[in-house]
């Protein structure tokens, strides 16, 4: 616990190091599945000024079960996706501008080439509206629902971040720093795909390409790396 504590911290200040984080803007999270306990960035407190100590360690259920500060306002929805897709160990969520940018414009990032097609395989989706029902309700908690119910045919792991249309981009991934690490990939790619479509409009993706990449570098047969 301890060991994640500290790379939780890490995993925010990593945000910043990438500049995908500006004031206290964004936050990251990183879960001990064995003792269901998840660790998380304090509710407003500004990253410089961040320790170890700072982290707050939440329980399934969203209480607080230790250390001295509130947690992320968007807590709940880190838990939702904790819950939904066992796999991951750590969750990060951005205000990164061209990523965000996408989000507010309620668009997928398509897969234009293969910078993008090397991590995330196929388009970064992007959620439907939330219903006035549920942006009136438990607001965090029902936008992880979104995300979910976006990945209902989707492998969390072949495309491991999405958009929250009119409000931005989440990532995750095996530890926080893996999550942190998809969360400035993306970032990228989105400025890439815009830059792609200003220059020429109807450029399109290529379904072959993007498998292909995509298994190039993942997989039980990946030949990329060491």
């Amino acid at each position: 616990m301890h060991d994640l504590k500290h790379s939780v911290l890490d995993a925010n200040l990593e945000l910043v190091r990438h500049g995908l984080v500006i004031h206290t803007w964004g936050n990251a999270s990183g879960i001990d599945r064995d003792g269901s306990v998840v660790w998380i960035k304090p509710s407003g407190v500004p990253y410089h000024t961040m320790t170890k100590e700072d982290m707050v360690p939440v329980d399934m259920d969203g209480n607080v079960c230790g250390g001295h500060l509130k947690p992320s306002s968007d807590t709940p929805t880190h838990l939702v996706l904790y819950k939904a897709f066992p796999v991951i160990g750590g969750v990060v969520h951005t205000h990164s501008p061209y990523a965000t940018a996408w989000a507010q414009a309620g668009m997928d990032i398509p897969c234009l080439g293969t910078t993008h097609a090397d991590c995330f395989r196929g388009p970064v989706p992007c959620t439907a509206d939330l219903t006035e029902e549920q942006l009136n309700g438990e607001f965090e908690k029902e936008t992880g629902m979104a995300i979910v119910e976006r990945f209902r045919n989707l492998d969390p792991m072949h495309t491991p971040g999405v958009l929250v249309k009119h409000h931005g981009p989440f990532t995750w991934g095996r530890t926080p720093q893996e999550a942190a690490y998809h969360a400035s990939v993306l970032e990228e790619i989105a400025k890439i795909a815009f830059f792609t479509l200003q220059i020429n409009p109807s450029a399109t993706g290529n379904e072959l390409l993007e498998r292909i990449h995509f298994f190039r570098k993942h997989g039980p047969n990946a030949r990329y790396g060491q």
